[in-house]
């Protein structure tokens, strides 16, 4: 494929009315699935619309939701995803989508009403081949509150555009996203040897291709994240591990703010050697003064949390805020640990446990 400088070609744009296809990968999403479904049937769109469910084999009785979802709806077609991988499902979905915008939907999301609208908008305006808005985390417990808070700071994710911008413009990649399909043919479609961080590498292509991925922040979709500790460190760790494995795939194309975690992990591991000696009496005098230089970013680190928890914004009852300290570094940690982990030694089949459930629930 002749690879142009990104940004330089202008996407084929479809007639208005031509149809959109929401794409929609599920496993194990019984809590969510219904609102998730309802406020995608709720866009307003021209044309035809219609909801491809890209099944996998659930344990809490997503699946029978789904088909009851389907048997009240007509636009809702369920197509199986044995193999449970959300690259798989997507092209699953996409293939047995028959219009020509597709529309990524999470079932941990829902889409403000005038989303689909204005995505088709912002498409056709600047003749992008992806637009993607702003990634808006809430909750419904205070851990999960905790968990939203931390989305949503510059802190908590590393401060990439859909997690706050406010400037609309071209961008590494798109939440989601709003999507030609004809790029997505020319470029491939998502990579299905890759778990986690599809969706970068497929915006990568489709920047190299020429095209203009958008950041629109006037688009909005609410996240409901994990709602577990357990579930967060897992989510966190998968995701890391497979930002490792396109660390050593796409190197310097990866974005600085992904190594943050990992030089977080690195420095907590040397203050726990170097406190460790001090204390053992190896090091002693002014070795022992210029030892300490490694606590600083640490310190800073915990002042950092500190103010997060702190600071406004989420839940304002004393459980969040406990639950703020602890989410942030559980975050971050983990996904350092599996960033570490991805680059020494790759992703290989490492999948996200906590779309599982909890280690008790039996899997499929």
């Amino acid at each position: 494929m002749h690879v142009e400088e990104p940004g330089r070609r202008d996407a084929p744009t479809a007639p208005d009315g031509a149809g959109v296809t929401f794409v929609m990968p599920v496993l194990n999403e019984r809590d969510y699935l219904r609102r998730a479904v309802e406020s995608t049937l709720a866009q307003v769109v021209p044309g035809p619309s219609e909801l491809i469910i890209a099944l996998a084999p659930s344990t809490d009785g997503t699946d029978d939701l789904a088909r009851e979802l389907a048997a009240e709806d007509d636009r809702i077609v369920l197509v199986d995803n044995p193999a449970a991988d959300i690259p798989i499902g997507l092209n699953l979905a996409i293939r047995a989508g028959r219009y020509p915008t597709i529309v990524r939907v999470d079932a941990h999301s829902e889409l403000d009403p005038g989303y689909t609208r204005r995505a088709l908008d912002t498409l056709t305006r600047v003749r992008a081949a992806n637009v993607g808005g702003v990634m808006r985390a809430d909750g419904r417990t205070p851990f999960q509150r905790a968990v939203a808070r931390a989305y949503n700071s510059r802190i908590g994710l590393g401060g990439g555009a859909y997690h706050g911008g406010t400037r609309e413009g071209e961008a590494e990649s798109a939440y989601l996203g709003v999507i030609r399909r004809v790029v997505f043919d020319e470029v491939g479609g998502f990579d299905e040897t890759i778990r986690r961080g599809e969706d970068w590498e497929l915006n990568l292509r489709i920047r190299r291709a020429g095209y203009r991925v958008w950041f629109d922040p006037k688009l909005a979709v609410t996240y409901w994240p994990r709602e577990s500790w357990s579930r967060l460190a897992r989510q966190f760790i998968a995701t890391g591990r497979w930002r490792g494995e396109l660390v050593r795939r796409y190197g310097t194309r990866n974005s600085l703010r992904f190594f943050a975690p990992p030089l977080l992990v690195i420095a907590i591991a040397l203050s726990v050697v170097v406190g460790v000696l001090q204390l053992a009496r190896v090091l002693t005098g002014w070795w022992a003064v210029a030892a300490s230089v490694v606590y600083i970013p640490v310190l800073v680190y915990v002042l950092l949390v500190l103010a997060v928890a702190i600071g406004p914004g989420g839940g304002s009852g004393w459980r969040d805020k406990l639950w703020t300290v602890a989410v942030l570094p559980t975050m971050h940690v983990s996904w350092g640990l599996g960033f570490i982990a991805g680059v020494l030694g790759g992703a290989h089949d490492t999948v996200d446990t906590s779309r599982l459930g909890d280690r008790n629930t039996p899997l499929p």
